[in-house]
Order: structure tokens, then sequence, then C-alpha cells
């Protein structure tokens, strides 16, 4: 045969491999459970109720509850703030007595109204059973005694001294409440009272040190 007759010729179809099969004795992949079964059969976790710490009229959640914590509590101090101030006083001049040399006697008169006013936030963390009506305070007021000159630590003596006045007064679990109130205020004031601009008695070597910042 010449070469000019193969040309019409059609070529050979290519071989195909024959498709293999599975042998019999093969084992079958398990179907897969459906997710909503296996969520369905899982017991449910209870979900703990969550109360926000700050109910703001804003996002339509009721108040905090005035008389929700220990109001008789809250009413004995309110009702003797006053003396829990007078109180409060005495305790932090004698735990430092530096105190009454640092201020004449208005300056005196002004600590004194001011444990008044931090035995009222106290009432009223006492009768919500909140600390937040004393951390916000002592959070808000930084500025008014630095412009006044008053160290944050006196603060501080002031809110031991309202404990230390308080606690004939109130029971057991009402003594506790109160103290950890005063406590989460009386942190508050130790650590603003780091920041620059505070009138406590600064370290003579520290003092030289940053002289000129």
């Amino acid at each position: 045969m010449t070469e000019s007759s193969n040309l019409g010729a059609k070529p050979p179809a290519p071989k195909t491999a024959a498709p293999k099969t599975a042998a019999p004795n093969a084992a079958a992949p398990k179907a897969a459970a459906p997710k909503a079964a296996i969520r369905a059969a899982a017991p449910a976790k209870p979900k703990a109720a969550r109360t926000p710490a700050h109910r703001h009229p804003n996002l339509g959640l009721a108040p905090i509850g005035m008389t929700s914590g220990f109001a008789s509590a809250a009413q004995k101090v309110r009702g003797g703030a006053a003396s829990i101030a007078a109180g409060a006083l005495e305790a932090a001049v004698k735990a430092d007595p530096t105190i009454e040399t640092r201020y004449d006697e208005v300056g005196l008169r002004r600590l004194l109204s001011d444990g008044g006013l931090l035995a009222e936030r106290l009432a009223m963390c006492l009768g919500s059973s909140n600390d937040r009506w004393l951390t916000e305070y002592a959070e808000w007021i930084v500025p008014i005694y630095r412009r006044r000159g008053v160290p944050l630590a006196d603060l501080g003596a002031l809110c031991s001294g309202i404990a230390e006045t308080v606690e004939p007064l109130l029971g057991a679990d009402e003594l506790a409440a109160a103290k950890r109130s005063l406590e989460a205020a009386r942190v508050i004031f130790k650590r603003d009272g780091r920041l620059a601009g505070d009138s406590h008695k600064r370290n003579a070597l520290w003092k030289w040190m940053y002289r000129g910042v």
C-alpha cells in the first residue's frame, strides 16, 4: 500500500480505560447526621440572667431600685450624715495628725462638708446595693479638689473614717456592703492621687529629678 493511499484513512479510535467498579466488600461511608438533629438532641444550656450595671433611661431599661438593697441602713446613714461626717473627720485626723495642721478652720469645715457628701453617696449605695454612686462620684470630683489644693489621700482618709464611724450603726451584712463601697472609692482616690497635679507631699529625690518636667 502506498503512502498516498493512507492519507484518506481514518485514524484508529483511542482506547479508553474501563471504569473501575468498587469492590463489593468495601464499606460504604456513613451518612452524616443532620446538624439540626444534633442540636435538638443536645441539652440546652440555661442562659444566666444579666443585670446591667448602668441602666440608662435612653436604653429603655428600668432604673436601679433605690430600695432594693439595705433600705433601713441607708436611712440611718442619710439621717446621721452630719454626725458621721464629724466622726469621720476625727478619725482621719487621728490617723494622720498632719491634716489638722495643713488646713485652716475654713479648710476643715470644707472637709467636714465633704464627709457629709460621701455619707450621702454611701446611703445611695446601701439603698440600691450598688457601688456606682460612690465610684462615679470619686471619678467626677478629682478636678474640683485639684483646684482646691486638697490631696485625694485626705478623701481616702475620710472614707476610712466613715467606715469606722458607721460600724456601730449597721449590721454585719450592711457593714460589709458599706465597707465594700467605701473601699472602691478609696482605691480610686489612691489611683488618681498618683497622677500629676495632686497636691500631696512628694518625695524630695523624685521632685529634684523631675524638677524640669
